[in-house]
């Protein structure tokens, strides 16, 4: 398994060695590590962990690109490896999130706590890593604005079974119409797909994120409405399975909202449609 981490705190090789054993839980002597500097004669290529380490510049000060054999029975994941060696280490640890923008990031801290993070590479001559914002204070990262970041949120991967199944449907009817934008297969299998990803964000306490960019979360409420006008427009075999789509996440929505009295989410929508009054039981 192939790890790539970002420390805060400059590491020795020794420094690294150790804590790639310790956490791994395999000798000292199987641990090859290296940089620029290392004889590549006197490395150990027979070991069970390899891994290549590099100054780098900015808010960060080490690479540390990691093999693991899948011979050694510890197989921790990205997040568990790098929570073990920023406490075992004594850094902050950075490392990739699975959304695709090239600036989401994960920051694992030497205390146990795990935050989103946002990292910027520059295009210079040589690589510079500026750590812009973290969800949660950072001490060793003082100057970082500390704050959500919503557009991590927008690229979850949020399962969509009962969108999947209407655009399986679809397909069956019309290919071409359903694959094409604007057409009215393609905005009902689209909106049908933004309206379930909000019910399943819901339904699952807002996790991973923990919360819902209201933009986002009106963006969704907005597919909703379209649907109905959308549904005028379907062959009328179309609009009855688009409803029996609907029906359960509509359902399942209610539940999942109650009754905006005191109107604290018409205060971050103020442009909502006025028939939208629900916000969810966990605020977005």
């Amino acid at each position: 398994m192939t790890y790539n981490f970002l420390t805060v705190e400059p590491l020795t090789l020794d420094t690294v060695t150790a804590a790639l054993a310790h956490c791994l839980s395999v000798q000292i002597q199987e641990v090859d590590a290296a940089d620029e500097d290392t004889d590549q004669e006197l490395r150990n290529w027979d070991a069970l962990v390899h891994c290549e380490k590099a100054t780098v510049e900015g808010d960060v000060s080490t690479y540390l690109d990691i093999y693991v054999q899948e011979s050694v029975r510890t197989q921790p994941t990205e997040r568990e490896l790098a929570s073990a060696v920023a406490r075992t280490a004594g850094t902050p640890v950075v490392f990739h999130a699975e959304e695709i923008l090239p600036s989401a990031y994960w920051l694992a801290t030497e205390d146990g706590i795990v935050t989103r993070a946002r990292v910027y590479e520059s295009d210079g001559e040589e690589t510079r890593y500026v750590i812009d914002r973290v969800e949660a204070p950072v001490a060793r990262l003082p100057h970082v604005t500390v704050g959500r970041i919503p557009e991590v949120v927008r690229e979850l991967e949020i399962a969509t079974p009962i969108a999947d199944a209407f655009a399986a449907q679809l397909d069956r009817v019309s290919l071409e119409e359903t694959g094409t934008a604007g057409t009215p297969f393609w905005m009902a299998r689209s909106r049908l797909g933004a309206w379930e990803k909000l019910v399943r964000h819901m339904e699952a306490s807002w996790a991973p994120s923990g919360w819902c960019p209201p933009d986002l979360y009106r963006e969704r409420l907005d597919a909703r409405d379209e649907l109905d006008q959308v549904r005028r427009q379907l062959p009328p075999p179309v609009a009855c399975l688009l409803q029996q789509a609907l029906d359960p996440l509509d359902a399942r929505f209610a539940e999942l909202t109650a009754d905006d009295t005191g109107g604290p989410l018409r205060k971050e929508l103020p442009t909502a449609h006025p028939g939208s009054t629900a916000s969810p039981t966990t605020p977005p």
